[in-house]
């Protein structure tokens, strides 16, 4: 019973009222997974405002390592900039950079790796309209082309 929020939950990462298992949110499910109210099974999950046929331990995920909202700038890494803005810089050795969210997104896809980003091109129902609505990352500043080779299979990229 560990990193849950909400009111009498069991098991892990569960949130809302009296879930069991894991990563649980909503109130009364007995799963895994799962959101909504007294879900007994796993479901399938939505991911791009649309219904997949998958759960979520049937999908590739992405990784999100080199996600950030916050990043420890080292003093040597500095811009004259940031040290004019920041004169006590060289006491702490550097600064906490915040970044806003789209920022913090477009910072990510610029440093994951090309495997990562074919992990979200091919995720069920994808879609480059709601990505870049989430993110702010345009299928033209993606560096990607319009054809991926995913396993052994091309794959044509299409707007919608």
């Amino acid at each position: 019973m560990k990193n849950n929020t909400g009111v009498e939950n069991i098991g892990e990462n569960n949130s809302g009222y009296g879930n069991s298992g894991y990563g649980n949110s909503g109130y009364g499910n007995s799963t895994e997974r799962e959101s909504g109210i007294f879900n007994s099974t796993q479901g399938t999950i939505r991911m791009f405002n649309k219904p997949t046929d998958k759960k979520w331990d049937e999908i590739n995920h992405p990784h999100f390592n080199e996600f950030y909202l916050t990043k420890w700038i080292s003093e040597n890494e500095m811009t004259d900039e940031e040290k004019k803005a920041d004169p006590e810089f060289h006491v702490r050795q550097g600064y906490l950079k915040k970044f806003k969210y789209k920022e913090a997104w477009t910072n990510f896809w610029k440093d994951t790796d090309e495997e990562n980003r074919k992990k979200f091109l091919a995720l069920p129902n994808f879609s480059w309209s709601v990505f870049t609505s989430i993110t702010g990352i345009e299928p033209s500043s993606a560096n990607t082309p319009n054809i991926i080779d995913l396993n052994g299979k091309k794959y044509k990229l299409i707007e919608d």
